[in-house]
């Protein structure tokens, strides 16, 4: 396997993300989700041409696939049925115009980044093809576990917002899940790379562990600070209502049961 394949791989995920071209934001929303499944099928196939493909391996990428598939589904879906959501994405300057050089930067940008995201997968499929940790898969399966885990906690935090929404369109949610964080589809999303980044412990070599690094890294603080920029929202718009700052001031932000309830001062 050449180290010229990962040119593949970036390649699907640009293809993927591509829809950003339409609507700039969904370089990293809706096109994010379909790059991820574009990148998951690429490696898959990879694995069937290479001669490394292994049953774990196999459900890694299906999870991987489905997770994005599913969240691209489900951000495309909230943006075109829901008014509200648009409302909110619109005052954000989610529906600017953007020129074609700054359009062209965020799409191999974002396809950077996503295929430094799936790194830990693609540099297993090249190392075993090397003969490195042939026989290495105790890591793989604890990874398509967590993986697996952030997948379901996502989609099911997802389905008990939007209903929790509809009952009581003013109110942030904080039932199911919510309980436990009160962002628990980020905790989900990070939850799945987790998965991704520990499959790769062993068998990342070298460089391979800065790219891998960089991935897991950055969709880690992206979703803090998406979580900081909803709570910045949800503050603006319920810091009245009593219910809202006794669920704040007493629910974590964005891992259970760690006691980080903020990430600004609410107060200000």
């Amino acid at each position: 396997m050449s180290k010229a394949c990962i040119l593949i791989v970036l390649a699907a995920g640009l293809l993927g993300c591509s829809l950003g071209f339409k609507k700039f934001v969904w370089f990293m929303s809706v096109g994010y989700g379909l790059a991820m499944s574009c990148i998951a099928l690429t490696l898959c196939i990879m694995s069937f041409v290479t001669g490394t493909v292994t049953l774990p391996l196999l459900l890694l990428c299906a999870v991987i696939f489905i997770y994005g598939l599913r969240l691209g589904l489900f951000l495309l879906l909230r943006e075109t049925k829901n008014a509200a959501y648009r409302k909110t994405l619109a005052s954000a300057g989610g529906d600017k115009e953007m020129k074609f050089p700054i359009l062209l930067s965020m799409w191999l940008m974002n396809g950077a980044l996503f295929m430094m995201q799936t790194s830990p997968i693609y540099y297993r499929l090249l190392n075993v093809s090397r003969g490195i940790a042939v026989n290495e898969s105790v890591f793989l399966w604890i990874g398509v576990v967590i993986s697996a885990l952030g997948l379901t906690l996502e989609a099911v935090s997802d389905a008990q917002k939007t209903a929790q929404k509809k009952e009581n369109p003013d109110m942030v949610a904080t039932k199911g899940l919510f309980r436990l964080c009160r962002c628990p589809n980020y905790f989900g999303e990070i939850l799945v790379w987790t998965g991704v980044f520990v499959s790769g412990l062993p068998i990342l070599r070298g460089g391979q562990w800065i790219v891998a690094l960089i991935g897991y890294g950055a969709i880690v603080y992206i979703m803090f600070n998406g979580a900081k920029r909803l709570e910045t929202r949800q503050t603006k718009r319920c810091w009245k209502m009593k219910e809202y700052v006794d669920y704040a001031n007493h629910t974590p932000i964005i891992i259970p049961f760690v006691p980080l309830y903020h990430l600004i001062d609410w107060r200000q």
